[in-house]
C-alpha cells in the first residue's frame, strides 16, 4: 500500500489528524480538493481558538496548521476524492488524478454551504450571489448587499462586509438572531445595517447580475423587493458525504455516525470534524476529533502487527 494513513479533507480536523499521524511514524497523506484549511481559510477572523489572545485570521491559522503538518512529513495532494472502496484490509481512494491506498482512512471532508434553493440563485452565482464574504466582499465597494442568515457566520461576515459596502441588510428566517451576543452587539447599532427578521427569501432577481432580492414576511405574508447588488448566503451547512452514502452509516442529516474513538461503522475508516454527527461544530472540536481519529488509527494498525 502507498501509505499507512490516508486522510481525505484538509481542514482543521484533517490537518490535525495528519500531524498526529506523521508524529506517530505513519506514512501520511492528505487529499484536499481546495486549499488546506477548508472553511477556516476563508473566514475573516477567529477569536475563540486557544493560543491567539488577539484573534487570528482564518487564512493565517490554516496556513500555520498546514506548515506544521508539512514539517512532520505529511504529503498534501490537491485533488478531489471521487470514491472510497474497502478491499480486504486495504482502503482505496480514487481521485481526479490517481489512486491512493492505505490500511486506515480518516474522512474529514467537512461541509458545504447550504443553498437557499430559490429562483435566481444558481443562475446568478458568481454574478452577485456568493457564499464567501472574505473572498468576494471587496467586489462590492459602496454598494448595498444582503446577508441571508443571522447565525455566527452571517453576523461575523456581515460585519466584515461593512468595511467595503454601503449598507448591509440582514435577512433571517427566524424571529431572532441566533449569533453569539458578542457578535450581534458589534453590528446591531451600526447606521449602515438593517434587519429583516422572520422573513424568508423567495427569489433572487436580476438579468445579468443581482439587482434585488424578494423576501416575504412569514407572519403577514407580505412580499418586499430589496434592491441589492450582492447576496451573501449563510443559512447552514450540508455534510460532504456523497461518496460515503453506500459505505458507512449516516444519520438522517447525512452526517457520519462515529463512536467516541471516531470509528465509523466500517473497520479501518474513521471520521473527524464537521462531517460527523454531533452538536458542536467549532475549529477547536474539529482539531480534537482529528487527533482522536489519528491516535486510534495508529492503534488499529498496531493491532495487526
Amino acid at each position: 500500500m502507498d501509505h499507512d494513513l490516508l486522510i481525505v479533507g484538509g481542514g482543521p480536523a484533517g490537518l490535525t489528524a495528519g500531524i498526529y499521524g506523521a508524529r506517530a511514524g505513519m506514512r501520511t497523506v492528505i487529499v484536499e480538493k481546495a486549499m488546506p484549511g477548508g472553511h477556516v481559510a476563508t473566514t475573516h477572523y477567529i477569536e475563540n481558538y486557544p493560543g491567539f489572545p488577539d484573534g487570528v485570521t482564518g487564512f493565517e491559522l490554516a496556513e500555520k496548521m498546514k506548515q506544521q503538518a508539512l514539517r512532520f512529513g505529511v504529503e498534501i495532494f490537491g485533488t478531489e476524492a471521487r470514491s472510497v472502496v474497502r478491499k480486504n484490509r486495504s482502503i482505496i481512494v480514487t481521485t481526479d488524478s490517481r489512486e491512493f491506498s492505505a490500511p486506515v482512512l480518516v474522512i474529514a471532508t467537512g461541509t458545504n454551504w447550504k443553498k437557499l434553493n430559490v429562483p435566481g440563485e444558481d443562475e446568478l452565482k458568481g454574478r452577485g450571489v456568493s457564499y464567501c464574504a472574505t473572498c468576494d466582499g471587496p467586489l462590492f465597494k459602496q454598494r448595498d448587499v444582503a446577508v441571508i442568515g443571522c447565525g455566527n457566520s452571517g453576523i461575523q461576515e456581515g460585519k466584515f462586509l461593512l468595511q467595503f459596502v454601503n449598507h448591509v441588510t440582514f435577512v433571517e428566517y427566524l424571529p431572532r438572531v441566533t449569533a453569539d451576543k458578542i457578535l450581534y452587539d458589534r453590528v446591531k447599532d451600526e447606521e449602515r445595517v438593517s434587519f429583516m427578521m422572520n422573513h424568508e427569501v423567495m427569489s433572487i432577481n436580476g438579468a445579468q447580475r443581482v439587482e434585488s432580492v424578494t423576501v416575504r414576511d412569514r407572519t403577514s405574508r407580505k412580499e418586499t423587493d430589496v434592491p441589492v447588488s450582492g447576496i451573501f448566503v449563510y443559512v447552514g451547512l450540508d455534510p460532504d458525504t456523497q461518496m460515503l452514502r453506500d459505505l458507512v452509516d449516516l444519520d438522517d442529516k447525512g452526517c457520519v455516525k462515529v463512536d467516541e474513538q471516531m470509528r465509523t461503522s466500517v473497520p479501518g475508516i474513521f471520521a473527524a470534524g464537521d462531517i460527523c454527527s454531533k452538536e458542536i461544530r467549532q475549529v477547536v472540536t474539529a482539531c480534537a476529533e482529528g487527533a482522536t481519529a489519528a491516535i486510534n488509527a495508529y492503534r488499529y494498525i498496531e493491532s495487526f502487527r
